[in-house]
């Protein structure tokens, strides 16, 4: 088991080393309360971009379901008729220069997994750069928009926002409740009743905490043509081969093994980078990956390499909550 594995282990169910740990999150604890107070009084360089922007984040390290629930706010601001820009860190990427427009033609080495699979699944104007704040100043610069999406950034405190949306693994929770390196938390838990709204991926139904949001599967999609086949492809019972290189890997076996098959689990790292090699299994089984996995697989996939394309879908709840607030959000411009 990798380090940062075991870490996780220990974050979420527990270990007595962790104690050893507490006087780094106290050192941990108030730099962060620093950077946040400093942001709350408007002290140093903040950024207040010309439109509103929306940051979907969270507190936890690890996956949460970002990348799916920003593609929904695209698609459903997009029907309201907004324009609609994303600004990503765009973690791991090498792009010629920052900021860096993502291109549908890129590749996930020059703009990232996460904002590559964003860009080729919705078209949306997308740049990238550490800097969030200059992301934003190219961004509008280079198109005119009506909302911008920040793609995590929570803790960024050089960009103003306009709405906070934090979002939570309902299984997983927030382990310890404590902060890094103790414990799972990039803030305290104190910061979720600052946010706007908490959503909980995975929760059957709205909690008095937040809203609840889930992946729903929508269809296997061949990595290497592109060709998008029902979910009834794999009989139930079917072997294959389960590839995840994601904050939290077993919500993917988990969503396999709901689909009635047989995954064998081969869990990667965040942000993994692959190989033909390093994907070449025995025995020889169809393999199924997630969708950010396969934007880096396509130069050397097989035909029956197959991605699984999932769709987040917030309760109704939120939708309403959103709906109603959206008016007021761009009203400010």
């Amino acid at each position: 088991m990798a380090f940062s594995d075991r870490m996780l282990a220990a974050w979420y169910n527990g270990h007595p080393a962790l104690a050893l740990l507490r006087p780094l999150e106290c050192l941990y604890r108030r730099v962060v309360a620093g950077k946040r107070q400093r942001f709350l009084r408007g002290e140093g360089t903040i950024y207040r971009s010309p439109v509103p922007v929306l940051v979907v984040g969270n507190v936890t390290v690890g996956g949460t379901g970002k990348t799916p629930m920003i593609l929904w706010l695209i698609e459903h601001c997009r029907r309201q008729g907004l324009k609609v820009g994303v600004v990503s860190r765009g973690y791991g990427a090498k792009p010629p220069q920052l900021p860096w427009r993502v291109g549908a033609s890129d590749s996930a080495a020059v703009a990232g997994d996460e904002p590559l699979l964003i860009v080729q699944r919705s078209g949306v104007p997308l740049m990238i750069d550490p800097d969030r704040s200059r992301a934003v100043q190219a961004l509008t610069a280079a198109e005119p928009l009506d909302l911008i999406l920040s793609d995590d950034g929570l803790q960024h405190y050089r960009l103003a926002r306009d709405l906070e949306l934090v979002l939570i693994d309902a299984a997983r929770g927030l382990g310890n409740q404590r902060c890094l390196p103790a414990g799972p938390l990039r803030e305290p838990v104190e910061r979720l009743q600052a946010v706007d709204a908490v959503l909980f991926n995975g929760a059957e139904q709205d909690r008095d905490q937040g809203f609840a949001f889930t992946l729903q599967p929508t269809a296997l999609v061949n990595v290497l043509t592109g060709e998008r086949r029902g979910l009834d492809l794999f009989a139930p019972g079917h072997a294959v081969h389960a590839v995840a290189g994601i904050g939290n890997p077993q919500r993917f076996f988990n969503t396999l093994q709901a689909l009635h098959w047989r995954p064998q689990a081969h869990a990667f790292a965040d942000h993994a980078e692959y190989s033909l090699a390093a994907l070449t299994f025995s025995p020889s089984l169809p393999l199924v990956m997630t969708e950010k996995d396969a934007v880096k697989c396509r130069a050397f996939a097989r035909d029956d390499w197959w991605y699984l394309a999932v769709d987040a879908q917030p309760s109704p709840g939120f939708v309403a909550w959103f709906d109603a607030r959206l008016p007021s959000l761009l009203a400010r411009t």
